[in-house]
């Protein structure tokens, strides 16, 4: 049979004994359904038929990749569309480094700032300044400007990640030639320094990656365009059309169950709850179950794994010719 959204609709109809639209609506049905499939579906199980492969691609001289709005982009609405992050990581087709801490990540690769003077002092009525870092490229989200007006009073400018520069007055900073524009909102006082505070890179081929706060952060920072491939967990498809189905048909009455225990929590018919409870796990277990077969003969790997080959494939064929 069609395990279709259709078919679904009907057989919540069922369960919860709401043969007509005057008990509940379809639209009602399917926003059941599809906060089932969303929310509490990829929460309760972790199938593998929901891990795949995702791969971006890195811009030059860009280190932090997030979550974003671009139309067809991988990282577009990735937090939503993705539920977690997982190894092998792959950059350029290297095995390469993956790290949810940033104390450890950090500790590889230092936040240290490079401060340095600009060659600028103040004069109490000067505001413009223009000039070149000394050390380029430099990391973006992480350009400070600073200085001290005529009353002591503390003046900064910083970046937004973006080369606008903001705080004190407004400014641009070009993070790969190192040309700044520099508009304090007040004159720094005379002959008060103007810092920069900055940190200086050398770009190549990313052989780290941290992610934490839905972002990922690279290490090298990339010099041209290269592959990132990792592993992650993705929300079941939405069901929107009567023909749609679920990513596998053998869910449609693990879905069906679902909702229907929605319908009856928000009536609150703890007696309904309960009578279809029973046979919500067993749907559970069966949908659970092919995970589990495919899972039950991959050994854990560790230091050892491949000593002798990939799983021991290259001992296997040095035993039989």
């Amino acid at each position: 049979m069609a395990a279709t959204l259709n078919t679904i609709r009907t057989k919540v109809r069922r369960l919860t004994r709401s043969p007509e639209e005057s008990n509940i609506t379809t639209a009602q049905i399917d926003d059941y359904i599809n906060t089932f499939v969303l929310y509490d579906f990829p929460e309760e199980l972790r199938l593998f038929a929901l891990r795949t492969t995702l791969t971006f691609y890195t811009e030059p001289y860009v280190d932090v990749y997030e979550s974003n709005d671009t139309a067809g982009d991988p990282l577009e609405n990735f937090k939503n569309k993705y539920i977690t992050v997982h190894e092998p990581l792959y950059i350029a087709g290297y095995p390469s480094f993956f790290s949810q801490s940033r104390t450890e990540f950090f500790a590889i690769y230092p936040l240290a700032n490079s401060i340095q003077t600009t060659g600028f002092s103040g004069d109490g009525a000067t505001t413009s300044f223009n000039g070149t870092l000394s050390a380029v490229p430099v990391l973006r989200s992480n350009v400070t400007f600073s200085t001290l007006d005529g009353s002591n009073g503390g003046l900064e400018l910083h970046d937004d990640g973006s080369g606008t520069l903001t705080g004190d007055g407004t400014g641009t900073i070009n993070y790969v030639t190192g040309a700044y524009v520099l508009n304090f909102s007040t004159a720094p006082g005379s002959g008060q320094i103007i810092y920069s505070e900055t940190r200086p890179y050398a770009a190549g081929r990313p052989k780290s990656m941290l992610y934490f706060d839905n972002k990922f952060t690279l290490r090298p920072v990339p010099d041209k365009p290269y592959p990132i491939q990792f592993e992650v967990y993705k929300r079941p498809t939405e069901l929107l059309l009567s023909g749609d189905e679920p990513e596998l048909e053998q869910w449609w009455q693990y879905i069906a169950y679902g909702a229907a225990k929605k319908i009856y929590e928000d009536r609150t018919d703890m007696d309904g709850v309960q009578q279809i409870l029973p046979e919500f796990k067993h749907q559970e277990r069966l949908v659970l179950r092919r995970t589990i077969v495919q899972q039950t003969k991959e050994r854990t790997a560790t230091i050892y794994t491949y000593q002798s080959g990939i799983g021991g494939a290259w001992q296997w064929w040095g035993d039989h010719f």
